[in-house]
């Protein structure tokens, strides 16, 4: 899946500190066996036909995060929800689990017709709702972060380029600056790695801060955009809620007396005194 160049003004607006920083961060590791992916198993690869890829979280049994650039096709319009299949922990061609799609929700306040600008930017968060939730004793699904996304180290785990069937994981990356809701991290991501969390650990287990939406270089450095994520992900739920398709009524015919093995409702004849 594309990651956008979008450095142009948003290193600027957001006073980058790359080259401090770049010095702290750790590099790209793939997690080769299934058992050096255990713990990040919840981070799957989302599959959109005639598309590509992105990376997705589970953040609830039937809840993936992800990007809404991701959802959208080249037509600018929002994917089919079973043209999108997710398969988390994806390691060498085998997923943890891996499941349709039942319904895709971008965030609204994301233009797909517009430029990648930090409006964009700022709302490229969506949610796909699984056709059938992966129960916790499976995997268990990562907590989305609460407040401000923390100054400091961070972590991202994603699918991209040439990694497509096998997470990687940079422990420890930094945040260079916020503003307006912009997030900036000098974490190495590219194709592929739009969606992918980003974790800080300041609460124990890795809890999802930001989502990346699209890079570039600056000073000679990998910069990668997220956004703040809380009030976003409670828009997407209402919005998810709301738009949640309705289930198809059944219609049962009704008979009189019944045969056995009819499923319709049974008269009694009252008899008089």
């Amino acid at each position: 899946m594309k990651i956008f160049n979008i450095i142009a003004g948003l290193s600027v607006a957001l006073c980058l500190n790359a080259g401090v920083a770049a010095a702290q961060s750790t590099k790209l590791r793939s997690l080769d066996t299934r058992n050096d992916a255990l713990a990040w198993e919840a981070v799957g690869r989302l599959d959109i036909a005639r598309k590509g890829h992105c990376t997705g979280t589970l953040i609830a049994p039937d809840l993936v995060l992800t990007a809404a650039h991701c959802v959208y096709g080249k037509d600018r319009k929002l994917a089919e929800p079973d043209s999108i299949t997710f398969q988390a922990g994806l390691t060498h061609g085998k997923a943890a689990a891996k499941r349709k799609v039942a319904q895709v929700e971008a965030h609204v306040g994301y233009v797909p017709k517009g430029t990648h600008d930090m409006n964009n930017v700022r709302h490229d968060v969506a949610l796909v709702r699984l056709a059938e939730p992966i129960p916790t004793h499976v995997l268990d699904p990562f907590i989305v972060h609460q407040g401000n996304v923390p100054d400091g180290p961070v972590s991202v785990v994603s699918y991209g380029q040439g990694r497509l069937d096998q997470l990687s994981r940079q422990n420890q990356c930094q945040v260079l600056g916020q503003r307006d809701r912009i997030v900036a991290v000098d974490c190495d991501v590219t194709f592929g790695s739009s969606g992918a969390p980003v974790f800080t650990h300041q609460n124990g287990r890795g809890r999802i801060a930001s989502v990346i939406s699209g890079g570039g270089v600056y000073g000679g450095k990998s910069v990668a955009f997220g956004m703040a994520l809380p009030a976003l992900v409670s828009d997407l739920k209402r919005q998810m809620r709301a738009n949640a398709p309705r289930p198809t009524a059944q219609v049962r015919r009704l008979s009189v007396g019944g045969k056995k093995g009819n499923s319709g409702a049974k008269f009694v004849t009252a008899k008089g005194s």
